[in-house]
Order: C-alpha cells, then sequence, then structure tokens
C-alpha cells in the first residue's frame, strides 16, 4: 500500500510489506502488508508508465477480453459484445475490473470535521460501515472529481475515486489537509463490481453474508484466510456489489465468481451503456471543473443543513448558484430513429445552439437512443422539443426524466 503522509509539500510514500491493519466498523481489516522502513522515493506520479496494467490483465485476456486503454490502464471494453454483456448485467450478473479506481483510507484527528471543509456533504453525520456520494469541489464550485465515501469507524474514512483522477486527488487533500491527517492509498489492491439481479446470490455462495448489507452500506467479510471490504454499490443502476480485494488474490476471486452460471466477466462498454441508461455522469464527461452541482443535477450530494451553514469549498459560489438558478441544466434526451447522438454534438431550439451533448449512444433496454446533455435553463423542461445534429443532420430529440431505465438498487425487504 502506498502510505502518503499529508505536510504540506513533503509527500511521503512508503511500500508497505508486513501485516497492516486498519479499523473497519469496529473490526481489523488488512489492507496489504506492512514494512514503514521501505521508503520508495521513485513511485511520484509523474514517473509512472503511460500504460498501466491491471493485476487481472492476463485474466482478460486468457478470457480473449479486447483490451482498450482507459485512465492510463489497459482495461478490457468487452468479451462476447457489448450488447451481449447489457442485456446479462440486467438479467443475471456480471464481473467487471474497476481496479483503475483509486482507493483511499484517510486517518488521524478531526477527519470528519476536516474532509467536511473540502466535501458538501455531512461527512460527520455518517455511521461506521455507512456511505455516500460527494464531490470535490474547487474554489468556484467547479467539481474537481466526484466520488464515494465511507465511514470506516475509529476515524477512518474510505475514498473511491476516479481512477483518471486519483493523483490529482491527492495532490488537493494533501494540500487542503492539515498535517495530522494521513492519507492512504491502496496501490496494493484492486477493486471488482459484481452488477445485476443475481449478484447478492452469486455472492452469497461465495461470501457468505453480504446479502444482509444494503445499498450504501458497507462492511468486511471473510474469504480464505483474509478479509474482503466490499460495499452494497455500484455504477450500473443495478443491485451488486464494489469488492476491495488484495492483488494477489483477485484473479482466485474471480475465478470463483465466474465459477457460477450466473456470472460472467462484462467490459467498459456494457459499464458505460449501462450507467448511461441509469442516468449517472461519468467525470471526464458530464462533469469537470466547468460544470456544477446543481447544472449538474447533483444538489442531493449537497447536504441540506450544509448549504445553509456553508463552510465548504466552492461554497460561496453554489450558494449564488442556488440562490439566482442555474443558466444550463443536465438533461436527459430521448432521440428518434436509431442514430445515436455522441459526446459533442450540439443541441438546438429551432436555429438557435441551446445545449451539447456530453454522453449517449443506444439504448439496448429501451431500443432507442438516448443522451445526456448540458443546455439553457429554459429549454430543460421534460417534454421540451430539441434537435441534435449528427453528421450534418439535425435528429429530433425530447427531454425526459432520468434515470432512463429505473434503478433496482436493494434498500431492505421494506423499500
Amino acid at each position: 500500500m502506498l502510505s502518503v503522509s499529508v505536510q504540506g509539500e513533503a509527500l511521503r510514500y512508503s511500500r508497505q510489506r508486513g501485516r497492516g491493519e486498519n479499523v473497519f466498523a469496529g473490526i481489523a481489516v488488512s489492507f496489504g502488508n506492512c514494512d514503514l522502513s521501505e521508503e520508495l522515493t521513485d513511485t511520484h506520479p509523474d514517473d509512472l508508465p503511460d500504460k498501466m496494467v491491471l493485476p487481472l490483465d492476463g485474466w482478460h485476456r486468457a478470457l480473449g477480453a479486447r483490451m482498450v486503454e482507459f485512465a492510463g490502464y489497459q482495461m478490457p471494453i468487452q468479451y462476447d459484445g457489448i450488447v451481449a454483456e447489457h442485456e446479462w448485467t440486467r438479467r443475471s450478473a456480471s464481473l467487471f475490473d474497476v481496479s483503475h479506481m483509486g482507493q483511499l483510507v484517510l486517518s488521524g484527528d478531526n477527519v470528519a470535521a476536516e474532509l467536511e471543509k473540502l466535501l458538501p456533504s455531512a461527512i460527520a453525520a455518517l455511521r461506521p460501515g455507512r456511505m455516500r456520494y460527494s464531490l470535490l469541489l474547487n474554489v468556484e464550485g467547479g467539481i474537481l472529481d466526484d466520488l464515494m465515501v465511507t465511514c470506516a469507524g475509529d476515524g477512518h474514512y474510505f475514498l473511491v475515486v476516479n481512477g483518471a483522477m486519483k493523483w490529482d486527488d491527492i495532490a488537493h487533500l494533501r494540500e487542503h489537509l492539515p498535517d495530522e491527517v494521513t492519507l492512504q492509498l491502496g496501490d496494493d489492491r484492486a477493486l471488482l463490481a459484481l452488477q445485476g439481479p443475481q449478484a447478492a446470490a452469486a455472492l452469497e455462495a461465495v461470501v457468505p453474508g453480504v446479502s444482509a448489507l444494503v445499498f450504501m452500506q458497507h462492511g468486511l467479510f471473510d474469504w480464505g484466510n483474509y478479509r474482503l471490504g466490499i460495499s452494497r454499490s455500484g455504477y450500473t443502476g443495478e443491485d451488486g456489489y464494489e469488492i476491495s480485494v488484495r492483488e494477489e488474490d483477485v484473479a482466485a476471486l474471480a475465478d470463483a465468481l465466474c465459477a457460477d452460471e450466473r456470472v460472467k466477466p462484462a467490459g467498459l462498454g456494457a459499464r458505460d451503456s449501462l450507467r448511461l441508461e441509469a442516468g449517472l455522469p461519468l467525470y471526464g464527461h458530464d462533469l469537470d471543473t466547468s460544470t456544477d452541482p446543481v447544472s449538474a443535477g447533483l444538489q442531493f450530494a449537497l447536504s441540506k443543513a450544509r448549504r445553509e451553514t456553508g463552510g465548504w469549498m466552492g461554497y460561496d459560489a453554489i450558494a449564488r448558484i442556488l440562490a439566482e438558478g442555474a443558466p444550463t441544466q443536465r438533461i436527459g434526451l430521448a432521440l428518434d430513429g436509431r442514430l445515436p447522438a455522441r459526446e459533442g454534438a450540439l443541441v438546438f431550439a429551432g436555429d438557435t445552439q441551446v445545449g451539447r451533448v456530453t454522453s449517449g449512444g443506444f439504448s439496448p433496454t429501451l431500443g432507442y437512443p438516448i443522451a445526456m446533455a448540458y443546455v439553457a435553463a429554459e429549454y430543460a423542461a421534460d417534454g421540451t422539443k430539441l434537435q441534435i445534429e449528427v453528421r450534418g443532420k439535425r435528429l429530433d430529440a425530447a427531454a425526459v426524466p432520468m434515470p432512463f431505465v429505473p434503478h433496482n438498487y436493494y434498500r431492505g425487504d421494506a423499500q
């Protein structure tokens, strides 16, 4: 694991090789092997290879995955085909490798209070084992990254950040957190996502007890001689889990899960089409520093009480937008015909350009093209008739509510 002590400009990296323990929800959790005596001075992000390799790289290739570059890594885009993997996820369970994501652990004095200076969410209110979607903002209210934060108990918080942004996020946290807060990057951890209506049953067969988790809850579970960090969450809109596992154990775990006939591996293509149907934004496409939480439709990430009290980076800018209204809004679009609109396509109301598509594609579930776009607020109401320019042609479209396909998260028997 990469340990980063947040001390101004002095960023220390250390590869740990003995057995390390972190407390999660009152239970010891191993985040890798520790030997604090070995210092690495040559692991700065500027020195990383142009194309990094996932722990499951050989596993993917042995299964015939088509590999592409994403977030600096070689990652599988598909195995049997994007549509087939998309549809299998909707009716059974698919295993996605998301090990490119950054897994960070923050510990020290008053971590929750310090995080609340950077995140607009009510971090201190999280109970051990509970997690929340949040945003890292700059002083202008622009979105630096979106992330998941989990209360790990005993003064520890677990963050999962986007793979392409993890080094920038670490630098931002290092700059703004006090010296007393220690940040650890779990670079010896892999992350798997098991998603679909059969995910709970399939994972329960391998890791007993996980079916007791509900949406946005995290726990520790035994698998062999090791502990897994498992959350009931994901990025497909389906029920499912994300599983943090040591990189040396991930191939065996992937084999164990895929030995179940209900589970098949899936790649980035299906992950993207599923998240689009779920109306979930992708950082670097639907979110970036030019977008704010209000325009992006992510007000739920701004805790109600904290909208009033402030005290977090970007608050002044966001408060003005909340008071005056966002000039643009992220909306869903349903297109006529079968030709999809891709990122960058212009959106028109008559002869007036009113927006731009940020994500789009053909929806396998719905059978027609869908897209997300930012448009001028006066054109954002559901039912508004618009046109999208694709390959020199204007395609008719209408603003529709998101998600395009209803979410199937498991919130408990009383949901």
